[in-house]
């Protein structure tokens, strides 16, 4: 398989040279260079393999002539060694639970799929060449890639954050390893991170010193496997609702979206042939892609602050993926996906009026998903829908016990964060102070 860049403007590569590069050249996020077909008798053998099989033959021909077969199946069989239960909250509305990873968040699998591909490529580096992966997070990436680059030899990691707008355990989670993970802690936002991290892959001397790549969804390593939930939640959902000739309910997929990564790749699978229905991108006040839906007019604004605050993003880098799966056709793309907006206010009410009525502890961003299938249901009312619950609602402590007024008890898995000390390097939000902390004081 081939990688083109979106910016058109820069040699194919392979899938090696995209998971370790991030980012063209030009700028442009890589491509792949076509779309796997499955075909009608692979789909229908898709409904009982196990999970392992079935995350191999998914990603196999986007790294085929880069990663032999054996070592394909270890990774993922490493990648998704955890449960993505699909739990029902209404008659209509369903949660893809993913979090029950390590980090207690959906990005848990991108971040295993990366760490492990990078580990399996630095094999065959010249000794003392170290990989330097760059992360901007906005909430759960920094955590998880933090857990899934661990102690993973020939790479160090860099996470860049913005201050003050993380919760405690998502910062924890970022601040607390040590080894070959390093905070900074950005006075700034997710977009200012995600700047910086974006203009150091285009500085040659930057590049040059460290081997930098990012694992942010830009990179094709982080994103394409976050198709896999989508094939694990439709192997639940024919299980649930095919009756005797095969038939079921449309699968229409609901997703919170902020960097427009995982209902990007989604939609890939979609495309790949997986029989997904309608997508639904949920969206918090930074609505730039519900604007342009409802315009035609693509504007992007400053991030606003939210409390579904991983999806603070107000220029979501992977749009442009979705209109190159949709040829940059958009009277296709309104016909594919429709994406609505929820404030704060509807956000809390939503979580307090679920956990009452459901017996259901949402997160914020759980929050953000179940009030837009609410809007969608009323116009489409035969319709069924699966929200993306992405993240642990323990992870968003103060928004979720004020709206249900409990305490929300703490996973055993990361108790023990709470005994560890924060140790974190503040910076300034622009690149050359980055640039400076790089040469003289990493």
């Amino acid at each position: 398989m081939q990688y083109y860049s979106l910016g058109k403007n820069s040699p194919n590569v392979d899938f090696r040279t995209a998971a370790i590069t991030g980012q063209a050249p030009d700028k442009g996020l890589y491509f792949p260079s076509t779309i796997p077909k499955f075909t009608a008798a692979q789909i229908e053998r898709f409904k009982t393999i196990d999970k392992a099989t079935l995350a191999f033959e998914v990603m196999k021909p986007y790294v085929a002539g880069t990663i032999d077969d054996a070592s394909l199946k270890e990774i993922c069989a490493e990648t998704i060694h955890f449960d993505f239960p699909l739990v029902p909250i209404t008659e209509d509305i369903l949660s893809l639970e993913l979090f029950h990873g390590p980090t207690l968040a959906f990005k848990d699998v991108g971040a295993r799929f990366m760490s492990r591909c990078l580990g399996y490529f630095s094999k065959d580096k010249k000794a003392n060449k170290t990989t330097t992966v760059l992360v901007a997070t906005s909430g759960d990436t920094g955590g998880a890639v933090a857990n899934g680059f661990l102690g993973v030899e020939g790479v160090n990691v860099i996470i860049l954050y913005p201050k003050g707008k993380v919760s405690p355990i998502q910062e924890l989670q970022l601040t607390t390893c040590g080894q070959n993970i390093t905070a900074l802690e950005v006075e700034g936002s997710f977009d200012d991170c995600q700047a910086i991290v974006k203009e150091a892959f285009m500085d040659a001397a930057l590049n040059a010193q460290f081997n930098l790549t990012s694992a942010n969804s830009i990179n094709v390593a982080r994103w394409l496997p976050q198709q896999l939930y989508y094939f694990f939640a439709w192997q639940q959902w024919v299980a649930k609702y095919q009756d005797a000739l095969g038939n079921y309910p449309a699968m229409n997929m609901v997703v919170p979206s902020g960097n427009f990564g995982n209902i990007c790749a989604g939609m890939m699978a979609k495309a790949s042939g997986l029989p997904l229905g309608h997508f639904i991108a949920a969206c918090n006040a930074n609505d730039v892609v519900t604007r342009y839906l409802a315009t035609e007019k693509y504007e992007v604004r400053q991030a606003i602050a939210t409390v579904s605050n991983a999806m603070d993003v107000g220029n979501p880098s992977n749009f442009v993926r979705i209109m190159e799966i949709l040829e940059n056709n958009f009277p296709a793309l309104t016909n594919a996906l429709s994406s609505y907006s929820i404030d704060d206010t509807n956000t809390k009410s939503t979580i307090a009026r679920v956990y009452k009525t459901n017996n259901y502890t949402l997160d914020p961003h759980g929050a953000v998903a179940f009030a837009a299938a609410e809007i969608y249901l009323a116009n489409h009312p035969q319709a069924k829908t699966i929200i993306l619950e992405t993240a642990h609602p323990v992870k968003f402590p103060e928004v979720v016990e004020e709206a249900i007024g409990e305490k929300i008890a703490i996973p055993a898995s990361v108790e023990f964060l709470f005994d560890k000390e924060k140790i974190s390097i503040p910076l300034a939000a622009n690149f050359a102070a980055f640039k400076n902390w790089m040469k003289e004081g990493k």
